[in-house]
């Protein structure tokens, strides 16, 4: 077959998605073909119960195989731009060798839950809710610093570099410590609304603003490939670096969503939910972070255990294995699919880890609740489902009261968008339409397009992001099932308040 111009000598972008466990890496034309792709591996480890990390060289060298790999299928010649999309509120302390202190901790550490507390009382909670965006929780590297400080303080005053997986990669690739703002602002250390890190926290952090990477708006070229860099890659020295952005909000460019009524809805370990606005608000019902773009941030609601949960069903409730029987879920879903809405009378409370929004209460548990011997199998993991798709009901409202905008749109991503029934339960929870978009990738994809923008292939963001991506799919909500989901979902919304004040919490 005769290859297309785009195929032969087209100019091409290359996005990276430096994720929790794999390096993605995609290279796409300006119309968001994908025209090679590849991936890696990244290896987690978990020193002792609810501690993670990683070595830093890992994320190198699963991003430099993923580029080798780009380089052998694309003529490196015509990549005109590479930028990076990462998982966020992860970080590395680097010393005067340039060298990493200690391991990276990432986002699901947990070592730092008893400094939060002491820290945001004394530093005043409402305080770093003005400068961050970010209600009170663990998620921020804000309070694993503080964490580090108190426990290893050694290490801690010999830092000379705070560096995320983005600035990490970025220095790798340029040898410059720079960053995108939109990959700082999840560290809770950043100043959203005058985009600089804050010296009042650096200030509490007994840090300066040197120890951190210049931050730049997203679209803007960082550097250019080292020779060193173009020898592990492949790629052509002095190809553009551009800043992109943090995993979630490059999902968000990725998808579109860069309008009030279209919010993305990642279905992956964690749950997460974002609405654009151009405004800086903030709240409870959310976090704030800044937009993968040139303006604008996105209110996003997180819930750790999403297809998390499923799991911990799955392997610790049901003590099955979908690894070694990968048609369980198929077998569950038509059994569950069977099923009344409501579960006949049984509720899943999806506090596994915690909650964040909008009650941020970090010793929250989960819980099963109207649970009978009638129940089986189907009922708890249809319960289940139904509980997450009640808590990001909860989540969009609470965000559209706040914008005084409907959002009419999810766009869903991640691997929860494989389970048909969940797809279909979503919709009728929320009583909105479910996107599915033409990439799984919609992290590297909204990579692609801020390096599309910073090697101007297109005018702006809207523009690369109308040109680059497209919905393949659209599931809308089942008129009677939604009906019934409403008066459930009033049910659903009196379970936390009342277990939080029966003192069914983590002590």
């Amino acid at each position: 077959m005769k290859k297309t111009a785009s195929q032969n000598n087209g100019p091409v972008v290359i996005g990276l998605d430096s994720s929790t466990t794999a390096t993605k890496a995609l290279a796409l034309d300006p119309g968001g073909q994908v025209l090679a792709a590849a991936s890696q591996t990244i290896p987690l480890s978990s020193p002792q119960p609810n501690h993670y990390e990683q070595d830093p060289a890992h994320w190198w060298r699963a991003a430099r195989l993923a580029l080798r790999d780009i380089t052998r299928q694309i003529d490196p010649a015509r990549i005109k731009a590479l930028a990076i999309s990462n998982q966020r509120e992860t970080f590395v302390p680097m010393g005067l060798d340039q060298r990493p202190l200690r391991p990276a901790i990432i986002w699901l550490d947990e070592r730092c839950k008893e400094e939060v507390e002491p820290f945001a009382s004394e530093f005043g909670k409402e305080r770093l809710l003005k400068i961050t965006g970010k209600p009170v929780d663990y998620a921020p590297v804000l309070y694993r610093l503080v964490w580090m400080k108190h426990q290893e303080s050694a290490r801690y005053k010999n830092i000379a570099m705070i560096c995320d997986v983005h600035a990490y990669l970025v220095w790798k690739l340029t040898n410059e410590f720079r960053t995108s703002w939109a990959s700082a602002c999840p560290l809770g250390i950043f100043d959203l609304s005058r985009k600089e890190w804050s010296q009042p926290i650096l200030d509490a952090l007994s840090l300066i603003p040197e120890q951190l990477p210049a931050a730049f708006c997203p679209g803007t070229v960082l550097g250019q490939v080292t020779a060193e860099a173009s020898a592990a890659t492949g790629l052509v020295t002095g190809t553009a670096i551009a800043a992109g952005g943090g995993d979630g909000q490059a999902s968000g460019l990725g998808v579109a969503a860069l309008q009030r009524d279209r919010a993305y809805l990642n279905l992956g370990t964690a749950v997460v939910a974002g609405v654009y606005d151009r405004k800086y608000k903030t709240g409870s019902a959310f976090r704030t972070l800044c937009s993968c773009s040139d303006a604008g941030y996105y209110y996003e609601s997180s819930l750790r255990a999403g297809t998390f949960a499923l799991d911990w069903l799955l392997k610790s409730v049901m003590g099955l294995d979908p690894t070694r029987d990968p048609a369980v879920y198929q077998r569950l879903n038509a059994d569950a699919g069977r099923l009344p809405p409501g579960s006949d009378g049984l509720f899943f409370v999806p506090y596994l880890s915690g909650v964040m929004n909008p009650y941020w209460d970090m010793n929250a548990r989960g819980a099963f609740v109207g649970l009978s011997s009638a129940h089986g199998r189907p009922h708890l993991y249809r319960a289940v489902l139904e509980g997450i798709a009640f808590e990001k009901t909860l989540a969009l409202e609470a965000i559209e009261k706040t914008l005084r905008a409907p959002v009419r749109e999810l766009i869903a991503i991640g691997g929860g968008t494989t389970n048909t029934l969940w797809l279909n339960i979503l919709a009728d929870i929320t009583g909105r339409v479910i996107q599915l978009p033409s990439t799984t990738e919609a992290s590297a994809l909204g990579a692609g397009i801020c390096a599309a923008v910073a090697a101007g292939l297109h005018c702006d963001f809207r523009t690369a992001a109308d040109a680059m991506t497209a919905i393949r799919k659209t599931i809308t909500p089942n008129i009677t099932k939604e009906k019934i989901y409403q008066s459930l979902l009033e049910t659903y919304k009196t379970l936390y308040p009342n277990l939080s004040r029966s003192g069914y919490r983590q002590a």
